[in-house]
């Protein structure tokens, strides 16, 4: 008896094992299938986006919450005027491509309402319920919509930081609050720029800004990893915001798709001097991924130039003029910010100079990814962190003519 009681009784602990295991298992595969479907990127839906180019809305309805998980929640015309004190002019804070840009305190929460003007349609509550959706650390987040009045508003979470061009060059800018083929040949010297008398309120260092540099390239990376694709078509500096620990975050993704929709018309391609706008969508007469891709390479210029390009930047169609325009502001000593001295080493500014000049080759398909531009990033920044933090070598000064591209 003892010896059949010692059989079952292992029998049984076998089959209790087994059932843990295939617990455990079952638990494991639940939450790989979870983690897929809402990851530390926040993925969305790709189905919402084919339903809203078939022209039909997401059956969810919005929750109660201004922050909740059930997507874009449609506030009334009322709430908003009374957030924006009757979008008085003291609460005007920018103007974007989706029209005037207010700040507002909603159900005591902080936000940016853009106004555009507009008829009710069903196209713009379809693509405010698929870009709200699209949830990422890197991304600003879409609360809500408006749409009485003749206005169609978006509403999103407010940055109190605001724009990277305040950070960078002031509020003079031109812009506004919106708010790897191999590698390229430097014969030259690069400078680091004279004090143009105008500082903004902010003084960045180089590994803030790598840093910001590389959180908006995971934003734009997330972007582009949808299934299919979201390009974003007005990436620039204005369009990157900060939070109050200067975490960036990508503005408007998604904006100017949503603009094409409930304007009835083919996007347009003004003639005017955009140094964010890939010169081969002129040609093309479309966006792409790399597109995007050489939009962002503008944007790492300035966060090494620390100026406003646009002001510099003559119309650039080939890696000939690119290289040019980096010539001739290498001749006039006028190129890394000078307020980046000290914070920096040579290996460092240097790679970022060439991924940026890689960011905006041509042809485009010979440009990286985002996702590679990200990896680099985040490799220059890792670099400079144990090179400046743990071995002290940034550089106390740069002087004039240094040889940042001399072969090694």
């Amino acid at each position: 008896m003892v010896k059949v009681a010692t059989i079952v009784g292992g029998a049984a602990g076998t089959l209790a094992l087994m059932a843990v295991i295939m617990g455990f298992f079952w638990f494991f595969k639940s939450c790989k299938s979870f983690s897929n479907r809402a990851s530390e990127t926040g993925s969305s839906d790709p189905s919402t986006l084919t339903e809203w180019n078939r022209g039909v809305g997401p059956s969810s309805s919005a929750g109660p919450s201004l922050y909740g998980p059930q997507g874009a929640k449609e506030f009334m015309l009322e709430e908003l005027e009374q957030a924006t004190k009757q979008f008085a002019e003291s609460s005007l804070i920018g103007y974007g491509s989706f029209g005037l840009v207010y700040k507002g305190l909603l159900r005591d929460v902080v936000v940016a309402i853009k106004r555009h003007p507009g008829i009710p349609r069903p196209e713009f509550v379809a693509g405010v319920m698929y870009l709200s959706e699209i949830q990422h650390r890197n991304l600003v987040t879409l609360l809500g919509y408006c749409q009485e009045g003749g206005s169609q508003m978006l509403v999103y979470e407010y940055l109190p930081n605001g724009s990277m061009c305040n950070h960078l060059y002031g509020n003079g800018s031109l812009n506004n609050i919106d708010s790897l083929h191999d590698t390229v040949a430097l014969p030259f010297r690069v400078f680091v720029s004279a004090d143009t008398g105008r500082e903004a309120p902010t003084r960045l260092e180089f590994k803030q800004r790598l840093s910001i540099a590389l959180g908006a390239a995971r934003g734009l990376c997330h972007l582009h990893g949808l299934k299919p694709p979201l390009i974003h078509k007005n990436f620039k500096t204005g369009n990157v915001l900060v939070d109050e620990d200067f975490i960036a975050k990508v503005a408007d993704a998604g904006v100017s798709m949503l603009l094409e929709k409930i304007e009835e018309a083919s996007p347009s391609y003004t003639s005017s001097v955009n140094i964010f706008r890939d010169p081969e969508v002129e040609v093309l007469g479309s966006f792409t991924e790399t597109s995007d891709v050489y939009s962002f390479g503008a944007f790492l210029l300035e966060l090494i130039t620390g100026q406003d390009e646009a002001m510099h930047i003559n119309y650039m169609g080939s890696n000939e003029s690119l290289i040019q325009w980096v010539q001739s502001r290498l001749s006039c000593n006028d190129f890394v910010d000078h307020r980046l001295v000290g914070s920096f080493t040579m290996d460092g500014i240097k790679d970022m100079i060439k991924l940026a000049l890689k960011c905006m080759s041509f042809p485009g398909e010979r440009r990286p990814d985002m996702n590679t531009v990200s990896i680099e990033l985040e490799r220059i920044r890792e670099n400079e962190m144990e090179m400046t933090t743990v071995k002290s070598e940034g550089t106390a000064k740069i002087a004039l003519g240094s040889e940042l591209f001399a072969s090694k």
